[in-house]
């Protein structure tokens, strides 16, 4: 009798599935490292490799397309670019030419260390998973010089869950959903490129489990539990039995949650709130208003700047700016102007190394320094606001001189602009992230003379503990349910509300199921998440009345000293309120 086992990672993709394994096992791309004579001839077969990557990889794309919005296929073209690249490009040829190795040395030499470097920037979440992108790129390249085919998931005619080291973004796009009923990996993390594709396709993922590889052989029988994070290998009949059963009450949820579309987002007791969606590319308001969003929480422009060569141009910023203003036809949509730094550096604007990006130079802090590029964006935004209800947010505010400079920077483009056309951007609200725990705790004054604030809270949580949370070894002090940080939570709530202001909270925890009725009962007026969550929060909300759960706040404040504390109270005072 085989017993049933289970192997824990992290939830990256909610949903239930259960099917045999399937270990996408790489090909063998072993070689031997060769002196070569005619090094021309090698750095040809290092571009024909190049060049059939490329060519293999708008393929992959353009079928990908069919299943994957724009933002999400983006990626390929982050991999051509990668395949394009003339330093990386050059760095192999002079180690050809130098070393006198055959071109699947140098190739192997140069991407690791490209990689390595990658990944060692622990402090760097964003960065460090890029090191993925370069291993599936050189896996790609080294697959043609050696003539070797690498696994095609998109051939997979009967129903499986995929079990790998690292699944590929590559790997991810060729997944069909009818017969990839779930995947795990040893490696990765939520914020992942097959993380957020695997949502995307609605495919249930548990990502980072470290032995998935080692503890499931190809053919065992799965449960893969992507609600929790746990995979149960070789199950048992009763196993099973719950967990189809399982399965069968979330997909009723979902369909239950499918019917609230268009239906308002109020409590149990007719109090109403906005649940809005976090985008990063105008390509996303269509997932947006799929479900229901009542509004655009956040809209990241970074992929303005991160997906171009150089600054792009205020007519650049003015169409994708209008272009989200009209799609979401008169809903509020808040735009954070540019967050580049910490984590996302750009190539063409060299800023300082620093030890810690996070805490140095970076978003609203380039903004002001760099009042150009601030200036550039200011207008186009201002020009946008023609088209739709738009609120302007700055990020990274720490005192309230930063904001003043950056409302009088705005103030000074709107009035050059006013000159041709009066009144243009009057209606434009400004407001601030409070992600920065001085901004927090002055929030109070600061509320007299903003907008609104929006409560980025995955900043704002490690910023408040000290812990990185791209960083394992500290990742349990990542605590949104944390005493102290509910505390800091409801001084802004309750600062914005006595000058008659908006609360809102764009972080993570907007979207989180244990911290939607605390959030409630503080008064959030505006909960701005992923747009796969909406629907599922919006039907948590009708279950919820917010006198009781202003009550469980007041307890919970009163008498809690540790998130778990925070937890088990939440969920005994709900025991039975439908969720």
């Amino acid at each position: 009798m085989i017993l049933s086992k289970k192997v824990s990672g992290i939830a990256a993709s909610d949903g239930i599935g259960i099917a045999k394994a399937y270990l996408l096992v790489d090909p063998d791309l072993s070689f031997k490292k060769q002196t070569i004579s005619d090094d021309a001839a090698e750095i040809k077969r290092l571009h024909a490799s190049f060049d059939n990557s490329i060519e293999e990889l708008k393929k992959i794309k353009q079928n990908a397309k069919a299943s994957l919005g724009e933002d999400e296929v983006a990626v390929f073209d982050a991999h051509i670019a990668m395949l394009s690249d003339p330093d990386m490009i050059k760095q192999i040829e002079d180690e050809i030419k130098t070393d006198k190795v055959n071109a699947e040395q140098a190739l192997v030499d140069v991407t690791t260390n490209f990689a390595e470097t990658l990944a060692a920037m622990t402090d760097n979440k964003y960065m460090q998973e890029r090191a993925a992108d370069v291993k599936d790129i050189a896996k790609r390249a080294l697959s043609h010089l050696l003539g070797k085919q690498l696994p095609n998931l998109a051939s997979i005619n009967s129903p499986v869950i995929v079990v790998a080291h690292e699944i590929t973004p590559s790997d991810t796009s060729q997944m069909n959903k009818k017969y990839i009923k779930g995947m795990i990996t040893d490696m990765g993390g939520r914020t992942s490129h097959s993380a957020i594709m695997s949502r995307t396709l609605e495919i249930p993922a548990v990502v980072g489990s470290e032995k998935a590889t080692t503890e499931i052989a190809n053919g065992d029988q799965l449960i893969l539990d992507g609600l929790n994070g746990v995979a149960i290998v070789n199950p048992s009949q009763d196993e099973v039995s719950e967990y189809e059963q399982k399965a069968t009450e979330f997909a009723t949820k979902k369909a239950e949650w499918a019917k609230l579309v268009d239906a308002p987002s109020i409590s149990k007791d007719g109090k109403q709130f906005e649940i809005a969606a976090n985008i990063g590319t105008p390509a996303d308001v269509d997932d947006a208003l799929k479900a229901g969003a009542d509004a655009v929480g956040l809209f990241r422009t970074e992929f303005l700047y991160m997906d171009s060569d150089s600054l792009p141009t205020e007519d650049q910023q003015f169409e994708s700016y209008k272009k989200v203003a009209e799609s979401m036809n008169g809903k509020p949509v808040v735009i954070r102007t540019m967050d580049i730094g910490g984590d996302k550096p750009l190539p063409y604007l060299p800023l300082p190394e620093e030890m810690n990006p996070f805490l140095g130079y970076r978003a609203i802090r380039i903004s002001l320094d760099r009042q150009n590029i601030f200036r550039t964006q200011l207008r186009a935004l201002i020009r946008a606001s023609k088209f739709g209800q738009l609120r302007i947010m700055f990020p990274m505010i720490a005192t309230l001189d930063e904001f003043r400079k950056a409302k009088q920077v705005f103030m000074e483009e709107k009035q050059k602009l006013q000159q041709d056309a009066p009144g243009i951007g009057d209606d434009i609200k400004l407001g601030i992230m409070i992600e920065i725990p001085a901004a927090a705790i002055f929030a109070d004054q600061f509320a007299k003379e903003v907008d609104f604030f929006s409560i980025g809270t995955n900043d704002l949580i490690q910023y408040s503990f000290a812990a990185d949370r791209g960083n394992d070894a500290v990742s349990y002090l990542y605590q949104p349910l944390n005493p102290a940080l509910l505390r800091l939570i409801k001084h802004v709530i309750d600062s914005a509300h006595a000058e008659g202001k908006i609360a809102a909270m764009c972080g993570e925890m907007a979207g989180d199921q244990r911290a939607l009725p605390l959030l409630l009962g503080m008064g959030l007026d505006e909960y701005s998440m992923s747009s796969s969550s909406i629907l599922r929060s919006r039907s948590q909300m009708r279950g919820l009345t917010t006198g009781e759960c202003s009550t469980i706040v007041d307890e919970v404040l009163a008498k809690c000293q540790t998130a778990d504390e925070v937890e088990s109270l939440v969920n005994k005072r709900l025991t039975g309120v439908a969720q």
